[in-house]
Formats: structure tokens, C-alpha cells, sequence
């Protein structure tokens, strides 16, 4: 599948610089519980959906390989689903996916973090006490991320998993 771009060294789609919401326009059924994914700005790759499925009970009916390959991309493109299960997957949550199986910058991993954890750019500026301006320019790859704000990143998230536990 060519979702535009040029694939990398390790095979995955670049990804262009994110600013709306992750909308998919291609979802494929690959080996090992796999898809392969386009989104609506040109990025892609494939994102391994075999660790959820066999974890999260919600998922269990995709075990089935055949059940599985039956994968389709929604009605608008904002989720891969499985019609005859009544499962859908997010595009954001597969975005976030791919970038944190993929992610070989600093800003792509910084992006995955804020997407993982539902933050707006605003959002995200509050919680590290930081400018729009300055997360954008992060997840941009426009400014490098200092050490202290990856940190910080690790931290945040590790406190909201003890405040919902």
C-alpha cells in the first residue's frame, strides 16, 4: 500500500507533520496481527495490534486469524473496524501506536506521548509548564527536546497511572 510518502530504512511510511486529528484513508490486514495503515496527511506504516488483542478481553473475538484479516476502514476514516464484531479502533489510538512502534526521533516519541494520553497541544503546554508554541515546535522536530522535559514526560505519566489506580 503507498500512502504517499517514501518508506524509511526499517519500512515504515514517514510521517508528516500532524496538526488535525489522525484520519485514516486505508486500513490492511497484514501477517501476525498486523495492519497496515494510511492516514489522511500521507503518513503510514504498520502497527502490531497482536499484544492488545490477546490482552484486552474486549478484543478477544480477533484471536480468530480469519476474524482478524476481516478488518475494514470505517464509514469516515476515523476507525478500522470489525463489522460482524462490532469493534473499532480508534485512528488516534493506531497513530499513536505506529509512532510508539516506529518512533526513531525524539518528536515522534514526544507526539506518541501526547497522543497516548489524550493531550491537546494546550494541554500539554500546561502540564509541562510550557508554551503551545514550544510542544509544537517538540512534536515538530522543529526545537530538540531537552532531557528534563523527556523526564518530565515519564513522570506525568507514571502519576496519572497511580492517581487512576
Amino acid at each position: 500500500m503507498d500512502c504517499g510518502q517514501q518508506r524509511g530504512v526499517d519500512g515504515t511510511m514517514a510521517r508528516a507533520t500532524r496538526i488535525t486529528r489522525p484520519r485514516l484513508t486505508a486500513v490492511t490486514p497484514v501477517s501476525d496481527y498486523a495492519l497496515e495503515v494510511c492516514f489522511a496527511d500521507g503518513s503510514g506504516g504498520i502497527v502490531s495490534l497482536k499484544d492488545s488483542v490477546f490482552s484486552l478481553p474486549g478484543l478477544a473475538p480477533l484471536r480468530d486469524p480469519e476474524a482478524f484479516s476481516a478488518a475494514v476502514l470505517g464509514e469516515y476514516g476515523w476507525e478500522a473496524e470489525w463489522p460482524r464484531f462490532d469493534i473499532q479502533i480508534g485512528a488516534d489510538t493506531l497513530f499513536a501506536d505506529m509512532l510508539d512502534q516506529h518512533s526513531q526521533t525524539p518528536a515522534d516519541r514526544f507526539t506518541a506521548w501526547r497522543i497516548r494520553n489524550g493531550l491537546s497541544l494546550a494541554a500539554a503546554g500546561r502540564e509541562l509548564g510550557v508554551t503551545v508554541r514550544t510542544v509544537s515546535a517538540y512534536g515538530s522536530g522543529a526545537r530538540p527536546i531537552p532531557r528534563t522535559v523527556e523526564l518530565a514526560c515519564i513522570g506525568w505519566e507514571e502519576e496519572q497511572r497511580r492517581k487512576s489506580a
